[in-house]
């Protein structure tokens, strides 16, 4: 969904017949991963050999095929009339006149109104972004860079002002996380190329990470948030369980690779501390050098070696390989408790099939508004809005709140509002909810 592709022949794996006319059995039954189907507004597509070359990952597209992604393909992409000139070498015919707009049990009521309510907000301009609104959160990120090492340069490194600096450079971090954050979603510019090339320069220069490492797995997280096997962000590799299907899946096949009764009191051990500096460092790197993305990582060195450059004359090597271990050990607190607050302690399974208003409010909820909350969030205390509308610049999620909040009460979607403090307890109350009903599953069934 991005871009033109050449598609198979009659005959072949995937294959169609050019102007065809299909049924929603015919397009589910190519969904496997050599043979794949999609439905955009009722046109159907052959994808298989262009989701390889897909920029926002395979993956994220190969999650929908056999489906209809005209929800995610909206959702995903600010110029549609840009990107439907590259799905036409995809093009292999149309639903039938007899096959409903939607797949499976999908509620037409809820697609039509959520398609409305879309409309409503492209008309009052809320997907139009203020340029000062991200020039000057730009701007508090980099004085507090400049602010931390001339307080260093001028007054010394005793432990006082080296923790300072440390809190500094972690906030200018955690702030310029969430701002590669926009760019990546292409909320800020009406170009997408200048929304990628800023992407770059906050995600590689000023946090010494990677774009297409950091598209190709939070694109999948929005497609298809908290569904096993399909959302990296719920794939906790065996140290975690979560949930209430997977600990009891667990449990039945007596798996037992942690004491996940006790996950949630190891989790303050292992979550948290390490995310960021060791498992995101690593899988980073290693992304970046096996994929050969030379680009990427000249702006990932880019940081590192702006950052020794900066520090290594006032602290030595040592001492500026501790500070930046220090420095990442507190950023990763602050992004694992805000980026789980919303997600970890809502619904968790295997795919659904679901509509995108109902799969996205059931994988969501939100944080209760204040100018702390919103700064200390970057707004992702409106996650609700942001994984319904993940193109809108975040400064318009409180317009359009609540206009979904209505949208859900009129069919019975539970919008969930929590405040700060209650989001935080929630993620360790549900990590020890999983681990019970693993223990219970493990012992008794």
């Amino acid at each position: 969904m991005g871009g033109g592709g050449q598609l198979t022949e009659p005959g072949e794996p995937g294959g169609g017949r050019d102007g065809g006319v299909y049924t929603w059995e015919e397009v589910q039954s190519h969904s496997s991963r050599n043979d794949q189907w999609l439905v955009i507004d009722r046109k159907v597509y052959n994808i298989t050999q262009w989701a390889k070359r897909h920029p926002g990952g395979f993956r994220v597209i190969s999650h929908y095929a056999g489906e209809d992604a005209t929800e995610a393909f909206t959702a995903f992409h600010p110029d549609l009339t840009f990107v439907r000139k590259f799905l036409k070498p995809l093009l292999i015919g149309e639903l039938a006149a007899t096959e409903p707009s939607q797949d499976r049990n999908k509620n037409a009521a809820i697609i039509r109104d959520f398609h409305s309510l879309r409309a409503q907000a492209e008309s009052e301009g809320l997907f139009r972004a203020r340029p000062l609104f991200f020039c000057l959160h730009l701007g508090h990120i980099v004085l507090l860079e400049a602010l931390a090492w001339l307080m260093i340069w001028l007054w010394g490194t005793n432990w006082i002002l080296t923790s300072l600096c440390a809190v500094m450079l972690a906030t200018a971090q955690s702030q310029a996380g969430w701002l590669q954050h926009d760019f990546g979603h292409l909320s800020v510019f009406k170009k997408s190329r200048w929304n990628h090339l800023l992407h770059k320069f906050i995600i590689g220069h000023l946090k010494g990470a990677s774009a297409n490492w950091w598209n190709h797995r939070h694109f999948q997280h929005h497609a298809k948030p908290n569904i096993f096997r399909k959302d990296p962000d719920v794939n906790m590799l065996s140290v975690f369980v979560v949930g209430t299907t997977q600990p009891v899946e667990y449990g039945i096949k007596k798996i037992k690779h942690m004491p996940y009764n006790h996950q949630h009191q190891y989790f303050f051990l292992v979550g948290p501390p390490l995310l960021i500096p060791v498992f995101f460092h690593i899988q980073i790197m290693h992304t970046m050098i096996s994929r050969h993305d030379w680009v990427d990582l000249v702006w990932s060195m880019s940081y590192y070696l702006r950052y020794f450059s900066c520090y290594i004359p006032l602290y030595g090597l040592f001492g500026s390989l501790a500070l930046i271990s220090f420095v990442r050990f507190l950023e990763s607190h602050w992004f694992v408790w805000v980026t789980q607050m919303n997600h970890l302690p809502m619904d968790i399974d295997h795919e659904k099939h679901q509509d995108w208003l109902t799969m996205q409010l059931q994988a969501t909820c939100n944080i209760e508004q204040s100018f702390f909350n919103d700064w200390f969030s970057g707004h992702l205390n409106f996650q609700i809005e942001h994984h319904l509308f993940p193109t809108m610049p975040r400064h318009n999620y409180h317009l359009v709140a609540p206009q979904v909040r209505a949208l859900c009460e009129k069919h019975g979607i539970p919008y969930q509002m929590k405040t700060l403090r209650q989001g935080l307890v929630d993620i360790v109350k549900s990590l020890k909810n999983s681990g019970d009903l693993w223990l219970d599953a493990y012992l008794h069934k």
